[in-house]
């Protein structure tokens, strides 16, 4: 993707405020083999770009005085209440070095899997994004998963998932290998099988009142 970007002069929070009522939106670029650079951006034609998957998960285009400059975007900051951003920031992406990117999951099939068509299963997507590390070149826009052989109380771990190649995922908290989705079996059905064990108990619990003695008759 490819967006337009602008030099900015001035900084500071009234320089700021100044450029957003003019319908601009002040930007930074940090990164790379050059120094950080204030920017500032069209703040429709941002607004816009944010809202596609694919501005935030892949390189980017930058064009600045009729230079281009790949780039990736770090961070968005919203107005708490408004629909107005306030600043975003950029780094600058370097061929030799890798990039540590959350990559969006694409998941696709789940409708034809046993559990959906056969057991009327839902399938929950714990995971929506991974964390992956890879040089510029092998970055993916999105990782596509087949869930078409998911079955009733079965699930998708990540090493269950074949990474494009150059990508690897990049593990935190310790969890080696996270769920990534799980198939969860419906209300309905799960209370069905409760109120069927039910009667089981049923009858323990009248032989157990049956052992039991009576009462001695008062004389």
């Amino acid at each position: 993707m490819k967006f337009v970007a602008f030099e900015r002069a001035k900084q500071g929070t009234g320089a700021s405020r100044r450029l957003r009522i003019t319908g601009r939106t002040p930007a930074i670029v940090y990164g790379g083999d050059g120094e950080p650079q204030l920017i500032e951006l069209d703040h429709n034609a941002l607004w816009q770009a944010i809202k596609k998957e694919a501005f935030h998960s892949s390189i980017l285009d930058m064009e600045l005085d009729g230079t281009t400059t790949k780039v990736l975007l770090r961070d968005v900051q919203m107005h708490p209440f408004k629909q107005l951003i306030l600043h975003a920031d950029f780094q600058r992406v370097v061929a030799r070095t890798k990039l540590h990117l959350k990559v969006p999951l694409h998941y696709k099939g789940e409708e034809e899997s046993p559990a959906v068509k056969l057991d009327h299963c839902l399938i929950n997507h714990v995971v929506t994004e991974l964390d992956v590390s890879c040089m510029p070149s092998n970055l993916p826009e999105f990782i596509e998963i087949d869930l078409s052989h998911l079955t009733k109380g079965g699930s998708l771990h990540l090493k269950d998932v074949n990474l494009p190649k150059g990508v690897s995922p990049v593990i935190k908290g310790g969890i080696m290998n996270p769920v990534l989705v799980s198939v969860v079996v419906p209300a309905s059905e799960a209370g069905a099988s409760t109120d069927a064990a039910a009667p089981a108990d049923a009858p323990a619990a009248d032989a157990k009142a049956a052992g039991a003695k009576a009462p001695a008759a008062k004389k």
